[in-house]
């Protein structure tokens, strides 16, 4: 050990610091000064002088001098513990120093008062210590701590008692020895005993403290129900903003912002959209006063934990949310270095290594390298004998890299995926890390599932398997993501080994908790919407699952549920009152608005008795969903026969569905048990290829596209195989009602060229007198032949808005404007959008024009734009 000073040196500077404290009581204002002078001697030369002179000293002077110097030696003690100059490792050292040797003096049986608070004062000091075994550190602080508490009980020392009481709390929550759980259930007793005392009334600023800190253990708890734990920590999180507020406590107000935001992003209950968007809120709140120049290493912090919320959002685009996530990350290591803070340093880079993992910019195979090299930094400080948890978590993180990696040779990243999943299991047990343990088992399913060497039925059946264990732990109603996410590939592993059985009840189960999250959601249609994209392929597979079956009608039904589920509510939303008996229609709205207030209790946390509340909100749904479908089943209600009945036995529906590797074309007429055609994969590919060629021809060349229209049409007819279906349909259908899916809403299917015997031009519509129509699914179609419309006399029509349209003009609206008694044409140059929504002169707000708002029909004879990146952004052209 080297030092900066002589002994001597160290003597005179220790007994300059003593005589300072005596004379002034121990006043930092007049102490710290003396110290930051001699930063030099801040080291562990200092600590041994202490040591020597203290137990000379003690051991030859009076008794009651002796009690004065120690004393000086505490209050030296807590100075300099608490000094933010210097070493902080080398000062904890000087501080323990101190009490020890204190403590020869202040002993239990002559002085039992200062013997606690000196006690209390070193299990603060090991809390700290840098130097030493952490675990060894803690276990003394915890050990000093109930010293301390033999003389300072409740009853004689109740704040002293509360204050031990919410410090030994803290070390529990630490403690790295014992079960983790036992150590988080004793930190939850000794705050919740610290609060009989630090009450808000009495110690509003001390009850703050300790609901912060009995909000972390809350969030951190490992038994009881998750969901719950974490609703316990956010209300204790906003208890302490009560009283830390930014005016008030800026410091801790920050501190507590940035701990919500934790829990925001944890949260099982409320729409997750909604808890992240609290998240990145409750995070910029504490940047404000958490800045960098203010603050660095807090700054880091909360740029790392902003940065994972970023990772994980829901709103916005992904693609932006990663970039911002990986600044953030950046920032944070600006100041998390891995000379200054290597522990803090490892998280960022684990955690920056899945930012790489999942980003969307830049090439894929390069953000995997980065991702595996930032995994390889932090395992280079997460040691399994160091850091056991940590490192367990950056396998199993490392592994989904190996897994995904494009660069190297497949079989060998999957082999090293799979061996550090056993990596990662072998710390993350079911029963120290319930939760872990399921993930990894998911993670670990995957890579079976890919692997490459070994038997395949072999693989398969360890698939099967950890699916299986995963699912033990990611319930319905612990982890309801995730047991949508494993059961999905649990019914894919079902699919891969030919138990189809199997695989339709996993898909099933899958499909169930995907519509329940979904009446979950109070935010708006983006969020519902979002949910629907991300588990659009599970209704993709239950539909070819179905057909595997033979369950052709089940299928049918499964892929109405997946379409345009937001639009058939708005729609009924809309007409309820033209669908449902006047009664019914009261009665449903009366079950929507108790339906709101349950929901609102929930996602707000203000459920007194949450599990009684949510058993009342789902006997309202189904109240409800009975009572709707007695009239219109519709989303996972709707029923195929109930369709059919409102068909004629002329007509025959024609609808496609599009899975990712095929298509499929479902035949459904009135009397009929519905029948499918099945593409092969090769023709799905075509009809991609075709339809990227005749868009990207439309778009930059229209001439072209214009000249070679017939022959691209030709070539679909031949793709899509529509004389081979035809060939299904019943010789009495005379009319024709077409459903494409997803981009084949786009191309005119009606104009489909047939052959004939004749050699004329002949096209799918020429082979219906009754026409051919079409509608975006059955259910809407269901909606629309169902309501009631006695009063629909009222027409608002654009009319050839564009030059390019007059010529064109044969006679449509003119046409149509016979079928009703009322009518309002805006024609050619008065056809803008400024008629149709004029500015309010006094609100300077868009409103209708008058006879919009009141038509009961709109007709549109103009242009269109359709924008395939933004659908929403397309629009009519006047």
């Amino acid at each position: 050990m080297t030092t900066s000073a002589t002994p001597q040196e160290y003597l005179q500077f220790l007994q300059q610091v003593l005589l300072a404290i005596l004379d002034s009581n121990g006043n930092p204002q007049v102490v710290y000064p003396l110290l930051q002078a001699n930063l030099d001697k801040l080291d562990d030369g200092l600590t041994q002088i202490v040591e020597a002179w203290a137990k000379q000293t003690l051991a030859k002077v009076e008794p009651q001098q002796a009690q004065s110097i120690t004393v000086d030696l505490v209050n030296l003690g807590n100075l300099i513990a608490q000094f933010p100059l210097g070493s902080k490792a080398s000062n904890l050292e000087t501080a323990i120093a101190c009490y020890q040797n204190a403590l020869e003096i202040r002993t239990r049986e002559a002085f039992p008062v200062d013997w606690a608070m000196t006690q209390n004062n070193l299990a603060a000091a090991y809390s700290d210590r840098i130097r030493g075994e952490k675990a060894d550190n803690l276990e003394n602080a915890i050990a000093y701590y109930q010293n301390a508490l033999e003389i300072y009980t409740r009853e004689a020392f109740p704040e002293n008692w509360a204050t031990t009481q919410n410090n030994l709390a803290i070390a529990y929550c630490d403690r790295i020895r014992g079960e983790r759980a036992d150590n988080l259930e004793n930190a939850i007793a000794c705050y919740q005993n610290a609060l009989d005392i630090r009450t808000r009334e009495a110690f509003p600023v001390d009850w703050a403290t300790t609901q912060n800190n009995l909000a972390n253990a809350y969030k951190n708890r490992i038994r009881g129900e998750k969901t719950d734990n974490l609703e316990d920590a956010i209300a204790c999180y906003h208890n302490a903003l009560e009283i830390y507020t930014r005016e008030a406590f800026p410091v801790d107000w920050a501190m507590t912002q940035n701990n919500l935001a934790v829990a925001y992003c944890e949260r099982i209950r409320g729409e997750k959209a909604d808890n992240l968007e609290n998240a990145i809120a409750c995070y910029n709140n504490a940047l404000q006063i958490r800045t960098r120049e203010a603050f660095p290493v807090n700054w880091a912090t909360t740029q790392n934990n902003l940065a994972v919320a970023y990772s994980n959002r829901i709103r916005g685009e992904k693609a932006d949310n990663l970039e911002d996530a990986i600044a953030c990350y950046h920032n944070a290591l600006d100041i998390r270095t891995r000379d200054a803070f290597p522990v803090d340093w490892a998280m960022t880079q684990n955690n920056l290594a899945n930012a790489y993992s999942n980003r969307i910019r830049g090439e894929k195979a390069d953000n995997l390298e980065n991702a595996i090299a930032c995994y390889n930094n932090a395992l280079d400080i997460r040691t399994r004998e160091a850091f056991s948890e940590d490192w367990a978590t950056t396998q199993n993180n490392l592994a989904v890299a190996y897994k995904n990696r494009i660069r190297g040779e497949k079989a060998d990243n999957l082999e090293d995926a799979i061996a550090c999943f056993q990596n990662a299991l072998e710390i993350y047990t079911r029963e120290a890390f319930p939760v872990n343990w399921a993930m990894t088992q998911n993670n670990l399913a995957i890579a079976y599932s890919n692997r490459i060497r070994g038997e395949r039925a072999d693989n398969l059946e360890n698939v099967i398997a950890s699916y299986h264990n995963a699912l033990e732990i990611r319930t319905r109603d612990a982890f309801p993501q995730n047991h949508i996410e494993t059961l999905f590939n649990l019914g894919l592993a079902y699919r891969d080994s030919q138990q189809w059985q199997s695989a339709y009840h996993s898909f099933s189960t899958a499909i169930d908790t995907v519509e329940s999250l979904r009446e979950e959601i109070l935010s708006g249609n983006e969020s519902k919407q979002k949910l629907a994209e991300e588990w659009n392929k599970l209704y993709r597979r239950m539909v070819e699952t179905c057909l595997q079956l033979n369950q052709t009608t089940e299928a049918l039904e499964y892929a109405e549920r997946s379409k345009n589920r937001n639009l058939v509510e708005q729609i009924l939303l809309q007409d309820s009152h033209t669908i449902f008996p006047s009664e019914v229609n009261t009665k449903l709205a009366l079950l929507s608005e108790e339906i709101a207030k349950d929901q609102q209790q929930i996602q707000r946390g203000k459920a007194k008795n949450y599990r009684e509340v949510a058993q009342r909100l789902q006997d309202l749904r189904q109240q409800r969903n009975q009572l709707q479908d007695q009239y219109l089943p519709v989303g996972s209600s709707f029923q195929l026969d109930s369709f059919q009945q409102t068909l004629d036995r002329e007509t025959a529906v024609m609808e496609w569905y599009l899975t990712g590797e095929t298509f499929f074309v479902f035949i459904i007429t009135k009397a009929a048990a519905p029948n499918f055609w099945q593409s092969t994969p090769e023709d799905y590919s075509r009809l991609l290829d075709w339809a990227n060629t005749y868009w990207q021809t439309y778009k930059q060349e229209p001439e072209t596209w214009s000249n070679q229209l017939a022959e691209a049409l030709e070539n679909l007819a031949q793709i899509l195989h529509i004389e081979e279906i035809l060939k299904l349909l019943p010789a009495s259908c005379n009319r024709l009602i077409l459903i494409p899916h997803r981009f084949l809403h786009l191309f005119p299917l009606h104009t489909l060229p047939i052959a004939n015997a004749n050699n004329l031009p002949t096209y799918l519509f020429d082979l219906f007198p009754g026409g051919v129509s079409y509608a975006p699914s059955c259910q809407l179609l269901q909606q629309l032949q169902t309501r009631q419309r006695p009063h629909f006399d009222r027409l608002f029509a654009i009319q050839t808005p564009t030059s390019d349209l007059y010529e064109k003009d044969l006679g449509a609206v003119g046409a149509i404007k016979q079928q009703f008694t009322q009518s309002e044409i805006l024609k050619e140059g008065k056809a803008t959008k400024s008629a149709l929504l004029p500015v309010d002169d006094n609100s300077q707000t868009l409103t209708q024009h008058e006879k919009l708002a009141t038509a009961h029909c709109l007709f549109f004879f103009c242009h269109g734009y359709f924008n395939p990146v933004s659908p929403l952004d397309s629009g009519l052209q006047l």
